[in-house]
């Protein structure tokens, strides 16, 4: 059903706008849910293990966790402080995982 010509958003007879909020529900913020990782493990892994990026092979970016490992072994071990602070990044702010979906808690 289409609103009378010149009658926006709800507008009335007055003329005065009367629109809804529009909101976003809880459940479609994240369509796909949550992940099955732990942004605590991930961060973890980071911190200990980031020469080998570790903390991104588990979440699921094999890219990612491929470059942090390939620049370690070039820089001679100093590139594992990107993981490192990727790993206290991911602990701090949160993460996605490989599918996009955001690390639990």
């Amino acid at each position: 059903m289409l609103p009378p010509y010149g009658r926006r958003c709800g507008q009335d007879a007055s003329r005065s706008l009367r629109c809804p909020l529009m909101t976003t529900p809880q459940y479609q913020q994240y369509p796909q849910g949550v992940s099955d990782k732990s942004k605590v493990v991930a961060g973890i892994l980071g911190i200990l293990l980031g020469f080998f990026g570790a903390g991104r092979f588990y979440m699921g970016d094999t890219k990612t966790g491929v470059l942090q490992l390939v620049v370690s072994v070039v820089t001679c071990g100093a590139g594992a402080l990107w993981g490192t602070i990727d790993g206290i990044l991911i602990l701090v702010n949160g993460g996605v995982d490989g599918q996009g979906r955001p690390l639990r808690d």
